[in-house]
């Protein structure tokens, strides 16, 4: 689990295809990592396979291949870290889980005050788990959602968000990983939604289904 607020930003030195899964290096200034531990790379969890004196490797499997950005990441790419939450810690941003649900493309960006507003385009079946002024994960970092539609959505980078992430430096038209509220997705999955693949994600909460499980 995560906050979705970024520790430091990571360099990856090498991703090495091993059949449908694959292999990460990444440089970075931890010291005190140890295999095992979960951390989210551009919000996608990763678990730490070899400590490197500069970084650390981690295993990236089909799933997290297919489903995000790493895939499309070469040797010199720049990424958010952040890892994995402490009991105790400050929850400063929201619950993210660093699976994530689909890739967006940033579509627009303009200046908002100090700030800068980003639009983000998302995959068919994402927006309606979007909500105006709710939390989103934009590769890993934790934002607030100013507007939604059935095809984009909007954010609002404060100062000190993009002096600390590579956000506002990505072009119009780069891809991001996106992960939504978790709470968003249990709700969805009550309702009988369909999730991004088009498959319903749990049977429609009905009178007919309340009467049959005894709540009537």
């Amino acid at each position: 689990m995560f906050t979705g607020l970024i520790e430091e930003i990571g360099l990856i030195r090498s991703l090495a295809r091993k059949g449908v899964d694959a292999e990460i290096q990444i440089q970075a200034s931890y010291r005190d990592l140890v295999r095992g531990e979960s951390i989210a790379v551009d919000g996608a969890c990763l678990t730490v396979t070899r400590i490197l004196k500069d970084g650390f490797v981690a295993g990236v499997s089909a799933e997290t291949m297919n489903r995000t950005t790493l895939s499309k990441t070469t040797s010199g790419t720049r990424v958010h870290l952040e890892r994995a939450l402490r009991l105790g810690d400050r929850l400063g941003g929201h619950i993210v889980s660093g699976h994530v649900d689909g890739i967006g493309k940033k579509t627009a960006s303009s200046p908002f005050g100090n700030a800068l507003r980003l639009s983000f385009s998302v995959p068919d079946g994402l927006a309606q788990l979007i909500a105006p002024k709710g939390s989103i994960a934009i590769d890993g970092i934790s934002l607030t959602v100013n507007h939604v539609t059935e095809v984009q959505f909007d954010v609002v980078l404060v100062p000190f968000t993009r002096e600390k992430t590579l956000l506002d430096k990505k072009p119009v038209g780069a891809p991001v990983n996106l992960e939504v509220d978790v709470i968003a997705k249990y709700v969805a999955s009550l309702l009988g939604q369909k999730g991004v693949d088009g498959e319903r994600v749990g049977e429609a909460v009905t009178i007919e289904l309340l009467a049959k499980e005894g709540y009537l």
